[in-house]
């Protein structure tokens, strides 16, 4: 399965961006976002099911908001009140089951990242 993301760019902070990723294959379970900032692990920000069930990071609750259209086959995540501390590339991935899972094993495809910066 191959992922495509799209929506990187560069904002101040308060800002907003929505990122978009869409599989190549047909969206079964559901999608996580991932980010990782420079010297830092990959995080877990969201991530939501095929049914619309939810799950966000503490970082991301009443920021980001994760949200899927089944018809288009395409996960979003809409990412407002933007922070420098949010400057990272940031990762979709296809659920392996269903569920809102935040450790990357819940995750088996992933896409190339893309990158958000935020300055201050």
């Amino acid at each position: 399965v191959q992922l495509q993301a799209s929506g990187r760019g560069s904002v101040q902070a308060g800002g907003f961006l929505r990122l978009s990723c869409a599989p190549s294959g047909r969206l079964v379970y559901g999608m996580g976002w991932f980010r990782q900032a420079p010297g830092n692990e990959r995080e877990f920000a969201a991530a939501v099911t095929t049914g619309g069930t939810t799950n966000y990071a503490d970082s991301a609750k009443g920021r980001f908001t994760i949200s899927v259209d089944n018809a288009k086959n395409t996960v979003y995540l809409q990412m407002n009140s933007l922070k420098p501390e949010d400057t990272a590339v940031y990762y979709c991935a296809v659920a392996k089951g269903y569920g809102v899972g935040a450790s990357n094993s819940w995750y088996n495809s992933w896409g190339r990242g893309t990158l958000v910066t935020v300055s201050s």
